[in-house]
């Protein structure tokens, strides 16, 4: 289906609104009004920059205040319309919107309604304008679409159509079955936007807080299946009012809009991208750092061993158990710091997760590489993370791997014997039987404020990973947004994170979990071995036995470790963190059934890690 995007949805001037739409793959847009009267641009001149841009003009909007008003007021009305729709055929455009009456002076009466809309209609017919009248969900008196259409169908005039608008119905709780009694000719036009399930002013909810299908928590998939089922055959359009929208660069929010567009697509059945093909583990997480060394004592106390080199890079594979990192020291690192530059997801199928991912606009990294290097499919997620496509161990296709050799030119091998993975329980022993990392638990990824939303649909769609419900938690100076992202079997975890606020410096913080089966073990082998732990508060300890009962000793051991402790339904979790090396970090965790990621515990470790900084800051 044809695509088209309202230009309110973007930020910036219309000129760079236009160029946005267009490069990201719409075949048309809506022009705002704003967005026309503030361009230098004459009607004719962006008519003509649309067409050059590939873009049609499906729409003109708004049109305010017509209906139901006084006979003077009316007057004034027809003579505005007529000054827009000559302004239209200058722009090219043949729909126009028109949204019900907020006006103080209108009435409830529905036939004085319909009257008035069929003599707009007749007038905009001169100029071969169709009007497409839409409930606002705030309207004086028609709010519902049930009820703009009972005043379309009594104007009965051909240039008189409805707009529906997914946000206007669902946000009203509005059944959408409803759409069936509506001739699929006279809709004229589809608006999409999702939003949060808030309890507010609906007003507000709908000027600050809406975005792209499958970013909130609306059934837009299911409003327009109703509407397809009626015949409907012009646009699916965005008109989104956001906040955080209109302050983020245009090109890369125009790109995640018609992403969704995309995916919504493909839910209702009427586009068929390559199938997801959902990653199956991690293979591996990469760091870039200017200055290895910092790095290689964290990962040395942590038990990790430099197993190989890279054959023509400067980096380092580090591996222990199953969890491998890499450790690049290339130019760019000497640019951005230390912090966590690209990820490896083990994919059954390498080829087929790139081509989806260029279906869904995910944009292709080119790779520098010698001609023995592994043909690695890599991909930018939002927050420009690099996520790498590999099939270790299967002999069909190649292997990563084999791009590094050990200190003697040994291609990496089967890379020795995988480390034990316990019983789990609370140990405290310090043994080493189990007490050794044995695989990546999770991966934490804190987002550019603006790409919150993005990266959850992005890793949604594109991964094919199923995503948990938003959490907040609170960080010393505001909320943290975090949102989860996984695989059926929990091998592939991704906690997406926001700041709080643009320029606080945990924004920029990312972290790596790494499973243990007895985290007091490890907890003290890092320690012994050099390794500075996180240290917790007092205080939380003794909010933990007040919830709590432990075994003898056993929270006393975690005081003097800053071992954190969590439980739900399915079990308990243990995890401690390292100090922060540059923006990036590590966790111990030792989870037993439990299924979350400690949130109960991230406002203690957020602001452990602001009093660290703090100390090391002075």
């Amino acid at each position: 289906m044809r695509t088209s995007i309202a230009t309110v949805s973007l930020s910036g001037s219309l000129t760079e609104k236009l160029t946005a739409a267009s490069r990201a793959g719409f075949d048309g847009v809506e022009i705002f009004e704003n967005d026309l009267l503030a361009s230098p641009l004459t009607p004719e001149e962006i008519r003509a920059r649309c067409a050059d841009l590939g873009l049609s003009i499906d729409l003109y909007q708004p049109m305010r205040d017509i209906e139901a008003v006084p006979v003077e007021e009316f007057a004034r009305n027809l003579r505005r319309a007529r000054h827009k729709f000559e302004l239209m055929r200058r722009l090219g455009a043949d729909t126009v919107l028109v949204c019900s009456s907020v006006h103080p002076l209108a009435v409830d009466d529905d036939a004085l309604a319909a009257d008035h809309l069929r003599q707009l209609a007749d007038s905009a017919e001169e100029f071969g304008i169709r009007v497409a009248y839409e409930a606002l969900a705030w309207g004086r008196h028609v709010n519902t679409y049930g009820h703009a259409w009972r005043i379309v169908e009594a104007a009965d005039h051909p240039a008189l159509g409805t707009c529906l608008d997914s946000f206007h119905i669902l946000s009203r709780g509005s059944d959408p079955k409803g759409v069936a009694d509506i001739p699929g000719e006279k809709i004229f036009y589809l608006q999409l936007a999702d939003a949060p399930l808030l309890a507010m002013d609906v007003l507000q909810w709908s000027r600050h807080y809406r975005c792209f299908p499958g970013q909130g928590g609306f059934d837009v998939a299911g409003l327009v299946r109703n509407v397809l089922d009626t015949g409907y055959d012009g646009p699916l359009s965005l008109e989104v009012f956001n906040d955080v929208f209109r302050q983020a660069e245009a090109g890369p929010t125009a790109v995640d809009a018609h992403r969704s567009l995309l995916v919504l697509q493909e839910t209702v059945g009427v586009a068929t991208p390559p199938a997801p093909v959902v990653p199956t583990g991690v293979a591996f997480a990469e760091l870039v750092t200017p200055d290895a060394e910092p790095v290689a004592a964290v990962l040395g106390a942590l038990g990790f061993a430099r197993t190989a080199r890279h054959r023509t890079k400067p980096v380092d594979l580090w591996r222990q158990g199953e969890a491998r990192i890499l450790v690049n020291t290339s130019g760019a690192a000497r640019r951005t710091g230390t912090g966590l530059a690209a990820i490896g997801l083990e994919s059954p199928d390498p080829a087929g997760a790139a081509r989806r991912a260029e279906a869904l606009l995910a944009p292709v990294l080119p790779r520098r590489r010698a001609a023995e290097d592994a043909p690695l499919d890599a991909v930018a997620a939002p927050d420009g993370t690099e996520l790498f496509f590999c099939a270790t161990d299967r002999p069909e296709l190649p292997d990563w791997r084999d791009d590094f050799a050990d200190d003697t030119g040994v291609s990496h091998g089967t890379e020795g014997t995988r480390g034990s993975h316990g019983t789990g329980g609370f140990h405290g022993t310090g043994g080493s039987h189990g007490t050794g990392v044995h695989r990546i638990d999770h991966l934490a990824l804190t987002q550019p404020w603006h790409h919150f939303d993005e990266a959850a649909l992005f890793h949604r769609s594109v991964l094919g990973l199923h995503a948990q419900e938003s959490v907040d938690v609170a960080d010393p100076y505001g909320l943290m947004r975090s949102r989860a992202v996984t695989n059926a079997d929990g091998s592939v975890r991704i906690a997406l994170g926001v700041g709080a606020a643009p320029t606080d410096d945990t924004v920029h913080a990312q972290h790596i979990a790494l499973a243990t089966s007895d985290v007091v073990a490890a907890a003290r082998r890092f320690r012994e071995a050099g390794g500075r732990l996180l240290p917790i508060p007092a205080n939380y300890y003794d909010d933990l036995a007040a919830r709590h009962e432990f075994a003898d000793g056993e929270l006393e051991t975690y005081r003097d470790l800053g071992i954190l402790y969590d439980r739900d339904a399915h079990g308990e979790f243990r995890h401690c963190y390292t100090m922060t090396v540059g923006r990036v970090f590590f966790e111990l965790v030792q989870r037993d059934g439990y299924r979350g990621y400690g949130a109960q515990n991230a406002p203690v470790r957020l602001a452990a890690q602001h009093t660290a900084r703090a100390v090391i800051g002075g």
